[in-house]
Formats: structure tokens, sequence, C-alpha cells
């Protein structure tokens, strides 16, 4: 009896891991959009302090920003996820402008007094720079939500790859590797992850097509590996 048991209860606690996991991802997420702010931030007043740009002060913040709307606006004309892209992402920045920085009266000490110098003009030389990247950041998160079909399309090809890589395997009396599959497992997360928190922390403007076709190939392999080193007999 307590042997029928046991594995209806690993059943359950896959099925409550399973579900978990997905209840914590909107908050994961959200969570990784924050650190990435904190982090584009902090390396943008780094660079500022240490001149690593060539535009003075918030000038690169500025560029940079500019530059991933002008990704937006040029790559992004239609979607699968939105009707309207460009109009979607203007809402968002905007709305997100106007809650943390205009409301907050953030934009308002900044423009006020612009160019001053000594201690004060520098503090909102970094305040001002802190609004592009936070802005530019967000851009970021649209263009990411734009793409996600990517990423769910790679997870459907690598999954169909797997499967079949695993019946081919199953059939032809292959070896199994238990090791494979765990760490295989283990990497799909992180991958994705860890592709949106690099990506929305880089301090330099850079095409989506070039970071984000990279990630979703990984992305697309992992699965696959998992996949096709799942056990034979369910």
């Amino acid at each position: 009896m307590a042997r029928d048991e046991a594995p209806a209860r690993r059943a359950d606690k896959k099925r409550a891991g399973l579900i978990g996991t997905l209840l914590k991802l909107p908050f994961t997420l959200i969570w990784i959009v924050f650190i990435s702010i904190i982090c584009s931030v902090v390396i943008e007043w780094v660079g500022i302090y240490f001149d690593w740009f060539s535009a003075p002060g918030s000038q690169h913040a500025y560029q940079t920003m500019t530059s991933e709307m002008g990704y937006l606006d040029s790559q992004f004309s239609r979607s699968l996820v939105v009707s309207s892209p460009v109009a979607f992402a203007t809402m968002v920045v905007d709305t997100a402008y106007q809650w943390l920085f205009v409301k907050s009266g953030i934009a308002h000490w900044v423009e006020q007094g612009a160019g001053e110098m000594g201690w004060l003009g520098a503090l909102k030389t970094y305040a001002q720079a802190a609004i592009y990247v936070t802005l530019m950041t967000l851009t970021r998160c649209v263009i990411l939500v734009l793409t996600a079909p990517l990423f769910i399309l790679a997870a459907i090809v690598g999954f169909t790859d797997g499967l079949v890589s695993r019946d081919l395997r199953r059939f032809g009396a292959g070896r199994e590797s238990a090791f494979v599959y765990h760490h295989a497992k283990r990497m799909v997360t992180p991958i994705f992850l860890t592709g949106w928190l690099i990506y929305l922390s880089l301090p330099f403007s850079i095409h989506p097509s070039l970071f984000l076709l990279p990630c979703a190939l990984v992305f697309g392999l992992m699965i696959a590996i998992a996949t096709a080193s799942f056990k034979k007999y369910l």
C-alpha cells in the first residue's frame, strides 16, 4: 500500500512544483527588470564618472535610448503579440515616464536649472542619465515582449526535435543519460532569464536580433537535449 502511495505523492509534488514555477514566473520577470534597471544605471554612472563614453554627461544614455527606440520603430512594425507595436511601446514608455518621473517631480527638478555647475549640476546629470537608462530598459522590455513568439517557436522546435531523437534512441536501443537530462533541464530556465538580464543591462545599443537570436537558439537547444535524453519509458 505504501509503495502505491509513493508514486502518487511524487506526482503531486511535481505537479505542485510546476504550478508554483508558473505562478512565480511573472514575479521573477519583474524582479529581473528591476535588477536590470539598477545594473544599467550603475554601469552608466560609473561610465560617466570615469569618462568611458565618447558623449559627455547623460548624452550617452540619451543616444542609447533613441537608438533602441529606433530599432523598435523600424524593425517591429508588425507583431503577433500586439496589433500596433510602436503605439504599444510608446504607451508603455510614456506611462512609465509620467508615473515614475513626472508625477514624482524628478523630471521637473532635473529640468529646472539645467546646465548648473558644481555638485548640484553633477547630481542632476546623473539623475538625467538614470531617467534615460530606465526608459531605455523599458523599451527593451517591450522588444522582449514582442519577440516572445521567437522563444516559443524555439521551444516548440527544440521539443519536437528532442522527441524525435528520443524515439530514435528508444527504438534503437540507445543509452540514456540521467546526468545529461538533469543538467540540460536545469539550464533551460537560467539561459532564458540570464539572456533577459544581460540584454536589458547592456550599456550600449545593440540590434535585438544580434543578441536574441543566439539566446533563442541556445534555449531551443537545451530543450531539445533535455527532451532527447529523457528516460525511454514514461
